[in-house]
């Protein structure tokens, strides 16, 4: 074999040694596991992968630096496998003397191996002009490293323990090859006094030989690959790039050829193959379904699981919680789950009141009408379940879903592809119908694990908008009853004065005075039911804002109101007393306490009304002499919605009088006692002045 043929074999066999432990390494480093061994056997890959590198560059520019970085590299190899076979050495057994020794060891002869990569000379391999030998010493060194690493390799099968021979026999017969070959090919080299060009060149494809045995142990043994994590979205447009520049390179030599053997027309063909070409990868780069081909793709191939399940789920997330013009939350939980699964579109259903499934939503999806019962055979599959259907699997294999039958729309969805059900707990809230994707998905466990979950927190978002919109459509109702309840109590509160008028008709009919009290109390009653069908239109809230009422003239209409009843009314009023607030109000709070006072004291009794100011405060107070209330009902009950001590009572006026005072910054304080009676004073804050100087009146109704 002549010079020039042995240094191509050389080079193809050094050359692809080199590439082949470049490739195992990357392969290494896109593992998940994280250990001194995984480092370890990264860096003796990657440390052969430059020992092979530099073989390559001895044959190809031969000199003294390319040979000493090749027996440097050998020498370095030598010392990482060492280290990293003394680490499996030290795991396979579980007994730390041999786990201490070990390591010292092998730095010991690695330190060896670099003092004789320093001694080596330049070779006469692919170099005539470099004419000096290489010491017999030196071939030595080399043959009792891979003597020991023979040793190495012998201690750890030996001490491994049984069941733990079958994972670290491959790495065993790839070292254990390794070291053999260079042992004969040291001892050749003591035996003659020089290398075998030969052995030398075969040492690379030898080499190489063993990436797959060690590939193997690697696979069977999970914590020897280094947690090095690239993301998918890196490999995704790393690979779109390199496909593009393949492409373009095609391009380019075709357009080579073509300018070549065009003649005349060489140049202009090859513009326009340029410009076509141009114009298809323009077309392909912006092909959703090429890019999801390419997500498929590098999944498959690249990584060991298909998702990336951190990007994933922040995706999902924001997909989700994104702002409500993006669409509503219906909407983005279609997309959410399509997405995951590269679908192009899908068609919500979700359980309503009648206990039916209907097309709530949809996305890249035309209209379905379709309404399932929740009793159906697929909705109770769906809750039984939780299982993702897949339509395909379906149609070609039944059994795999077994009391299943599926409805007659469903087959008139177009390209349906998916069932996914949404379960919060064990309750379906509804179902996801997807597209067909644009690329082919393999839909195996870990595609319908994720679905799964992801579907549950899509449940969850849904249950808990459904939620909460009942929750506001409780509160809206809440809130009408409650005003319903204050509006029936000033009904009742209205009737009482129309039947007392009524009572009195008879006797008084014929009395003028009688008959305009009678005729204010109904225009009086007639405003008032005005403005409470005016709150029945508006709500609880007064339409109008607070302003300052004058209360002295309130306070006397009032009480003039209530004349008739069996106790008579006292009034100690001081004028011009002004508050902040609504006069209908206050008439209907000082009413309502006035009223209570009547109803409470018997015809010998009295009630009091007095109106004044302390400080800056204004004071109303009714006081009665009837049958009282005992402390613990006044504390614990009388500010109770519902609570009252009254036959006829609804509970309603004190607590809607004491709503409607702290509103205005007052408060109203109770002083009872049972058959004393019951002292109630009104704290309101002062307002401007509205009359004259200040006069007491003490008037006897």
């Amino acid at each position: 074999m002549t010079e020039s043929t042995l240094a191509n074999a050389a080079l193809w066999s050094y050359g692809l040694a080199a590439a082949g432990f470049v490739a195992f390494a990357v392969r290494l480093a896109l593992g998940w596991r994280s250990s001194l061994r995984a480092a370890l056997l990264l860096a003796a890959v990657l440390a052969t992968a430059g020992w092979a590198a530099a073989g390559f560059a001895v044959v190809y520019a031969p000199g003294a630096a390319s040979w000493q970085a090749s027996v440097g590299f050998d020498a370095l190899r030598y010392a990482i496998w060492f280290l990293f076979l003394a680490n499996v050495l030290k795991g396979v057994r579980g007994d730390q003397e041999p786990g201490r020794r070990s390591p010292r060891l092998a730095v010991a002869l690695a330190v060896v191996g670099l003092a004789a990569s320093v001694l080596l000379p330049e070779t006469r391999l692919f170099a005539p002009d470099l004419a000096a030998q290489i010491p017999i010493a030196t071939f030595g060194a080399r043959l009792g490293l891979a003597l020991f690493g023979l040793i190495l390799v012998e201690q750890t099968l030996r001490r491994a323990h049984p069941q733990a021979r079958w994972a670290i026999k491959p790495l065993v017969v790839g070292l254990g090859g390794v070291f053999a070959f260079d042992l004969f090919f040291y001892a050749d080299a003591m035996l003659f006094g020089a290398q075998d060009v030969n052995i030398w060149v075969a040492r690379g494809i030898a080499n190489a030989l063993t990436i797959p045995f060690i590939a193997v142990a690697t696979a069977r043994n999970t914590g020897w690959t280094i947690e090095m994590h690239m993301s998918r979205g890196v490999v995704y447009h790393s690979t779109a790039v390199l496909v593009s520049g393949v492409f373009l390179l095609l391009v380019a030599g075709a357009g080579y050829l073509v300018r070549f053997f065009g003649g005349e027309w060489g140049r202009a063909l090859q513009i326009e193959l340029s410009f076509a070409a141009l114009l298809a990868l323009v077309l392909v780069a912006s092909s959703g379904s090429f890019r999801s081909k390419l997500r498929v793709f590098i999944s498959k191939h690249f990584f060991s699981y298909r998702y990336d399940y951190r990007e994933e789920w922040l995706r999902f997330t924001r997909t989700l919680s994104a702002d409500g013009a993006t669409g509503s939350l219906q909407e983005r939980s279609i997309k959410a789950l399509a997405d995951l699964v590269e679908s192009p579109g899908g068609v919500l259903w979700l359980r309503d009141e009648t206990e039916h499934f209907r097309s709530t939503s949809r996305w890249n999806m035309s209209a379905v009408e379709a309404v399932e019962p929740a009793s159906g055979l697929l909705p109770r599959f769906l809750e039984r379940t939780g299982w993702v259907i897949d339509l395909a699997e379906y149609a070609a294999e039944g059994t795999r879903y077994p009391d299943l039958v599926l409805p007659d729309w469903l087959a008139s969805v177009p390209a349906a592809w998916l069932v996914v059900p949404l379960l919060s707990g064990t309750e379906l809230v509804g179902f996801v119908v997807l597209a067909s994707p644009r690329a082919t998905v393999d839909v195996n466990w870990e595609v319908r694990d994720l679905l799964k979950t992801a579907s549950r927190q899509a449940a969850s978002y849904l249950g808990q908008i459904r939620a909460t919109e009942a929750l506001l459509e409780a509160r809206k109702f809440d809130a009408f009853n409650r005003m319903s309840a204050f509006v029936v109590h000033d009904l009742k509160n209205l009737v009482a004065q129309l039947s007392l008028m009524l009572k009195n008709a008879e006797r008084h009919r014929e009395n003028p005075e009688f008959q305009r009290d009678m005729l204010a109390t109904v225009e009086n009653v007639v405003q008032r039911m005005n403005h409470l069908m005016l709150q029945l239109r508006t709500g609880a809230t007064p339409v109008e804002k607070p302003r300052l009422t004058d209360l002295e003239p309130v306070v006397r209409r009032v009480c003039a109101a209530k004349t008739g009843h069996r106790a008579p009314i006292g009034l100690e009023l001081m004028t011009a007393i002004a508050t902040i607030g609504h006069e209908d109000r206050l008439d209907h709070v000082i009413g309502h306490l006035v009223q209570n006072a009547l109803d409470a004291t018997a015809e010998k009794g009295g009630v009091t009304v007095r109106l004044g100011r302390e400080d800056r405060v204004v004071v109303l107070e009714v006081a009665d002499t009837g049958i009282g209330m005992t402390p613990e009902f006044v504390r614990e009950r009388l500010f109770k919605p519902f609570e009252t001590t009254k036959a006829s009572g609804m509970g309603i006026g004190v607590y809607e009088s004491a709503q409607y005072v702290a509103s205005l910054g007052g408060q109203i304080l109770v002083d009872s006692e049972l058959g004393v009676g019951t002292r109630v004073r009104v704290l309101l804050p002062s307002g401007e002045a509205v009359a004259g100087p200040a006069a007491d009146s003490k008037v006897a109704a």
